[in-house]
């Protein structure tokens, strides 16, 4: 079996840094050699850092509680350390962009959970499932940045993870519009109900850049490479609202969807049965057995008991029924934290090791 990879977060304190950590810990593939943060962080052990903060439903992993937080701006020290990065700082848009570019830069690889890369032209923003062929623009933007090994990819918002690739396994039958709204977790916010009251009893019918991204970023995700860039696709047309529920974990989408050509319910039924992606084939360690799972009672999926499901990587879909006004609409879940954000990174990272993009410093 192979060497695993040395792995550092950066932003590895944060909540989604946190689901990196408790999903990193005992990898197959992967062994977590550094953890970076802000200055504010950075000399401490990673325990003593989150201590007060810590989310997740496992206790800090008594191997990376005693590693030493570095600062994330220490690109040279902490690329000789590591042979790529996570990539989840809470920080400006812009610095976080030139971050990770000086990591690229450095020989290191960045899979990122951040927007800053989402719209470089050259940079895949990837659902492993869905756009795998994308990796295909690594060596372009290689060359852009002059790097022999480092790069930077990306990982979509997590409001579209639900219902994107519901659409994209319809995609022989030519989806041409569609009105989707998304109701999304606090935790899609950074916030637990402990430190977010004001959510409980109480709906947000606005969060800020969702829309725009829950309309645009599909459009790459099926855009096309052309020469040194991915071009974003021009249909479907999207329409979307995006609102915060007070639920802790799971984001819920109810989609109407008009086709060019009108599926039957039972052909929609099937191929989502069916899917199967490059994760899937490949076996990867994080990887959904079933990706897509259609569930037949009335009142499902419901966040609550659905959103773990295949380890919070798989998508559930129900209420499939024709509509007034669309071809037909239905209802999709997932996990926002997992499959939306560190599950998804990680399920890139395992996709990019097996395609050759990701290998040892030592070789």
């Amino acid at each position: 079996m192979d060497k695993k990879l040395k792995v550092g977060i950066i932003g590895g304190t944060g909540m989604v840094g946190q689901r990196f950590v408790s999903l990193l810990h005992d990898h197959p593939w992967f062994e977590v050699a550094c953890i970076a943060a802000s200055e504010r962080s950075a000399g401490k052990t990673y325990l003593d850092a989150v201590k007060e903060r810590w989310t997740q439903s496992i206790p800090v992993p008594e191997k990376i509680g005693g590693l030493i937080v570095e600062n994330a701006m220490d690109v040279d020290k902490i690329s000789g350390q590591v042979d790529f990065v996570f990539c989840a700082v809470d920080m400006d848009k812009n610095a976080a962009k030139q971050l990770e570019e000086a990591y690229a830069k450095a020989e290191t690889p960045v899979v990122s959970n951040n927007s800053a890369h989402r719209a470089t032209p050259d940079v895949p923003m990837v659902i492993p499932e869905v756009n795998h062929h994308h990796l295909d623009i690594i060596s372009k933007q290689r060359k852009r940045l002059g790097t022999k090994n480092g790069f930077i990819a990306v990982k979509p918002n997590c409001s579209i993870q639900s219902y994107v690739p519901a659409i994209h396994a319809l995609m022989e039958f030519m989806p041409k519009q569609i009105v989707v709204s998304t109701y999304q977790a606090i935790s899609g916010a950074g916030k637990t109900f402990k430190d977010w009251p004001e959510i409980i009893d109480n709906v947000i019918p606005f969060i800020k850049g969702e829309e725009e991204k829950s309309e645009n970023e599909p459009l790459k995700i099926w855009g096309r490479i052309e020469k040194d860039e991915i071009v974003n696709a021009k249909e479907p047309v999207i329409s979307a609202q995006c609102i915060r529920v007070p639920v802790s974990d799971g984001h819920m989408a109810t989609v109407f969807v008009n086709f060019a050509n009108k599926p039957s319910k039972d052909e929609i039924l099937k191929l989502w049965e069916n899917y199967q992606g490059k994760p899937q084939i490949l076996g990867l360690p994080s990887a959904p057995k079933q990706f897509l799972k259609y569930m037949q009672e009335d009142n499902r999926p419901q966040t609550k008991l659905d959103r773990d499901y295949e380890n919070g990587m798989g998508i559930t879909v129900g209420r499939l029924r024709e509509d007034n006004l669309y071809h037909y609409k239905f209802v999709c879940l997932s996990h926002n934290t997992l499959r939306g954000a560190a599950g998804g990174a990680v399920l890139i990272a395992e996709l990019l090791k097996a395609e050759g993009y990701l290998v040892s410093k030592q070789n």
